[in-house]
């Protein structure tokens, strides 16, 4: 198995196990592959949902930018949402969990 492969189904794992969530796979792989290189580094592979900067960049990078959406509180809720859906307590939320999460939550998977 390779490390994606290993780091995809640690994400579904946590899909199912913090969010209630059964991941469809083909999604949740496509998504992983779209996070690039940043998964397999530490710090970029996860979000601090506590973070104001980070959840802009998040907003920014991905929701506005890959998915196409227009900016408005629109993308503030939807991602205080998914961050509420992981879990505010918990300290790790991967970066392709979050995406999959907020690429369900508005209807984009076309954009993979």
């Amino acid at each position: 198995m390779s490390k994606r492969d290993e780091l995809i189904a640690k994400y579904a794992a946590d899909l199912k196990d913090k969010c209630g969530v059964k991941a469809d796979m083909d999604l949740l792989t496509k998504v992983t592959i779209g996070c690039g290189p940043s998964i397999y580094n530490a710090d970029a592979s996860t979000v601090s949902g506590s973070d104001a900067s980070e959840l802009a960049t998040v907003k920014n990078n991905f929701l506005i930018k890959k998915l196409g959406l227009k900016d408005s509180p629109e993308l503030d809720k939807g991602i205080a949402k998914v961050m509420d859906q992981y879990g505010q307590s918990n300290r790790n939320k991967y970066r392709a969990v979050v995406y999959y999460l907020l690429t369900k939550h508005f209807g984009k998977e076309s954009a993979y």
